[in-house]
């Protein structure tokens, strides 16, 4: 298999509390899940059969169904009554370009915003989860590729949840445009633009500067948006 689940698996003390081993195993199964799908191993519109998961990643029914659960909430999973689950179809080129739109008018001002108001215990952890998004990726690829995808999704929201305007942090996060973004394309280029350009972006929260915030947070998406434009192109002619 593509993603190696089986490696996933808790393998901690089996005195630990079982609510734990669950916990990590929910998100192990989940990650995994979000990776076939963000790497178009299970395409778009396709049935996603539970027992077929069951036999690959060798687990219950249980995280299978909760992972799903929680990839349809975030727009990758779609429930149909009486038929079951299946992966969300592509977004059109259209909504694509909508997402970048509004993420242009939120976005820029939440940086800003958030610039004047971080403390240096929260400048710091920005820095972490910036950094953490930089690590080597491990040997399966396609995993690596669906956690940067979750990593920058919290990056974006962050930021949006430290701007003091709860409005906007929810109307961005209803976007989910993140886990859309990263179909597009699966390739390594991606996440190496982005590794730079959120350097800056903390820099620009680090200084203080809302204005430096704002154009870093903007220059980000534009340069995002030219980086994704040529799928956009190829998404209209398969339409």
């Amino acid at each position: 298999m593509d993603v190696n689940v089986q490696a996933l698996l808790v393998q901690g003390d089996s005195d630990a509390p079982k609510a734990i081993h669950q916990g990590s195993l929910g998100d192990r199964v989940y990650e995994a899940l979000l990776s076939q799908i963000i790497s178009l191993k299970i395409a778009p519109g396709s049935r996603i059969s539970i027992d077929a998961l069951v036999r690959e990643f060798g687990v219950s029914q249980t995280p299978i169904r909760a992972a799903l659960i929680r990839l349809e909430g975030v727009g990758l999973v779609v429930k149909t009554h009486n038929i079951g689950y299946s992966a969300a179809p592509m977004p059109s080129r259209q909504r694509f370009e909508e997402m970048f739109d509004l993420r242009l008018m939120l976005e820029p001002y939440l940086a800003a915003r958030a610039a004047e108001r971080l403390s240096n215990g929260l400048r710091e952890e920005l820095a972490r989860i910036a950094a953490a998004m930089a690590e080597p990726p491990g040997d399966d690829v396609k995993l690596a590729y669906g956690k940067f995808a979750l990593q920058d999704a919290r990056f974006h929201s962050w930021i949006a949840n430290h701007a003091a305007n709860e409005l906007a942090a929810e109307a961005l996060s209803r976007l989910h445009a993140h886990t859309h973004l990263f179909r597009l394309r699966f390739h390594s280029h991606l996440t190496e633009g982005a590794i730079k350009e959120h350097a800056e972006i903390v820099a620009a929260l680090s200084s203080g500067d809302p204005e430096r915030a704002r154009d870093a947070m903007a220059s980000h998406i534009l340069q995002s948006r030219a980086r994704m434009e040529p799928h956009f192109v190829s998404l209209e002619s398969a339409a």
